[in-house]
This record gives structure tokens, C-alpha cells and sequence, in this order.
């Protein structure tokens, strides 16, 4: 592979992520020419070990992580037309950028979607929907832009795409002892879907969305989710969610660490969005409250 990096701006958002945030610079640093890290005020060594790769460190207070991303669009110095959007749990490969630097030197794309390989207890979660998933992570700056939601944020490119073989691995949560760190981290998830389902439900407002039920599968998958999913009533949906990913879609071929991965997906993450739901609405109308009031009393989130 030829030495010379891409011309390529890497943005990413961290938080406490000084056990995460080294693999994933080493992962890119001899790639790309130009890394922005964009931090929500830690309290670590994230700041230390970022200094390391780059000297572009911005602090920004957190609110999702769609509105941390416009930010960093917006106030950061930005060298290059290519953006590459990856997390501080995520790592890129020699083979990864292999392919990248082809599509971009021959200009044959806008933006580039990438596969995401999900690690659960040191354990690669292929099954249940989670492989291949596709996601924009590359893409040209003039042409894309992030969509303002509070869970489940794309990128939106008006441009021609291109579904890449590249496989991105996310490796979070590969060790046994990280559960406590999946949770606490999906609890803040569930916080921003269940908000995200009300504003969409309670109509508080325009929701930025690119769902598609004949468009590329991350459309599909948004069409089902917010015309399907969202009409399935509260708590029977996390059950018919698990039934799905583990039965239709052969998660049960995991293993027994594919089991625990699908089951917390489901009767833990799932259902805790459900209860903030059915919580926030019984405490709008015992209080006689908006579901805004409730959300900013309940949660500091102003939505």
C-alpha cells in the first residue's frame, strides 16, 4: 500500500474514552492527514492521549451526538473535503483504507458506506440483522450533511454512493467485563430514542429523516422502524423485536454470547425505552405537564 496519507479529515467525539481512544487513532492516524477531536468535557485521560495523534482538541457540551457532529462541521478547522465520521469504539483497517483510496482517487463517489462488524464479549455478533449493516461514514463535505435527530442519526448526501466492501469493527464492548459499560452506555441510548419517539409521536416538532421503504437497506430499516416499529404498542414491541432478530434473522446462531447480546438488545435496551416512554407520558398527565416540561424536569434535556 502506497505511505502517502488521504486526503481525508477524521472527526471524532469522545467522552471518558481514554480506554478506547488510542486503538482507534492508531487505527487511522498513518491513513488520514488531518484528525479533529471533538471531547464533551472529560474527566480522563482522553485529552492526554489525543494529544499523542493530533493537536486539534475542541470541547463542546454534550447534547446527542447528532447536534456534537453539526457542531464540529461548524466551528472546527476542517483541511479537506472528505470527512470520515468515526467513534472513539470503532477501528479501521489497512485493507479498509486500501479500498477507500480507490474509490477516492478515482472520484467515483460522494460518500462511501461502510459495513460495521459488532464485537460482544470478544465475540463477533454476525447474525440477527447485524451483519452486513451499512452505514455512511465517508463522504464529501459539500455535499453531505447530518441529520438533527436525537437517536439514530445518518448522514444525508445528495451525491452518488457507493456500497463499500470495507468492514469497520466496533469494539466497544469485546470483553466480559465491559457489560457495565454497555448498559450505563444504552441507558443514555435509551434517554435519546425515547425522546426521539415522542417528538415524532406527540408531533413536538420536524423530525430529520431519511426512511425509505425502496431505498438503500439503512432507509428500509428507517421506514420499518418509524412506521412499523413506532406502531406496535408499548412493551409488546421489545418482545416481537427479540422474536425477529433472534428467530427470523438466525441470531440464535450466535451462541450463547449471541443470546445475552440479542436478549439485553431487546428485554433490556427495548423495554427501558419503552418504560421512559410510558413514564414521561403518565407523569405529563398526573402533573399536568408537557412532555417537554416532563423531560427537562426529569432528565436536564431541553427539547
Amino acid at each position: 500500500m502506497q505511505t502517502n496519507k488521504l486526503p481525508i479529515t477524521a472527526i471524532v467525539l469522545t467522552y471518558n474514552e481514554e480506554r478506547n481512544i488510542e486503538a482507534c487513532l492508531e487505527s487511522i492516524h498513518e491513513y488520514v492527514d488531518d484528525i479533529i477531536i471533538v471531547d464533551s468535557v472529560s474527566n480522563d485521560k482522553t485529552e492526554e492521549i489525543t494529544n499523542n495523534y493530533t493537536k486539534k482538541f475542541y470541547q463542546n457540551k454534550f447534547i446527542n451526538q447528532s447536534k456534537q457532529f453539526i457542531w464540529a462541521i461548524a466551528n472546527t478547522d476542517i483541511k479537506n473535503e472528505w470527512i470520515l465520521r468515526i467513534d472513539a469504539d470503532e477501528r479501521w483497517t489497512k485493507e479498509g483504507f486500501e479500498e477507500l483510496r480507490t474509490i477516492i482517487e478515482n472520484d467515483s463517489a460522494d460518500g462511501v458506506y461502510v459495513k460495521m462488524k459488532i464485537y460482544f464479549m470478544s465475540q463477533w455478533i454476525k447474525h440477527g440483522g447485524n451483519y452486513p449493516n451499512y452505514f455512511l461514514r465517508v463522504y464529501k463535505k459539500s455535499k453531505g450533511q447530518m441529520e438533527d435527530r436525537w437517536m439514530d442519526e445518518h448522514i444525508k448526501v445528495d451525491g452518488v454512493l457507493v456500497h463499500s466492501n470495507i468492514d469497520v469493527i466496533e469494539a466497544n464492548y469485546d470483553r466480559q467485563e465491559n457489560i457495565a459499560l454497555w448498559t450505563t452506555k444504552h441507558n443514555g441510548y435509551s434517554t435519546r430514542e425515547a425522546i426521539d419517539f415522542l417528538i415524532a409521536k406527540e408531533n413536538l416538532g420536524k423530525v430529520d429523516t431519511v426512511a425509505n421503504l425502496f431505498g438503500h437497506k439503512t432507509e428500509r430499516k428507517r421506514w420499518l422502524k418509524e412506521n412499523v416499529y413506532f406502531r406496535v404498542p408499548l412493551f409488546v414491541r421489545p418482545v416481537l423485536y427479540f422474536i425477529y432478530r433472534y428467530f427470523f434473522q438466525f441470531g440464535f446462531l450466535d451462541g450463547k454470547r449471541g443470546f445475552i447480546y440479542h436478549t439485553l438488545h431487546a428485554f433490556w435496551y427495548r423495554f427501558l425505552v419503552d418504560t421512559k416512554v410510558y413514564q414521561i407520558q403518565q407523569l405529563a398527565k398526573k402533573n399536568n405537564q408537557t412532555i417537554q416540561e416532563v423531560v427537562k424536569d426529569h432528565y436536564g434535556i431541553e427539547i
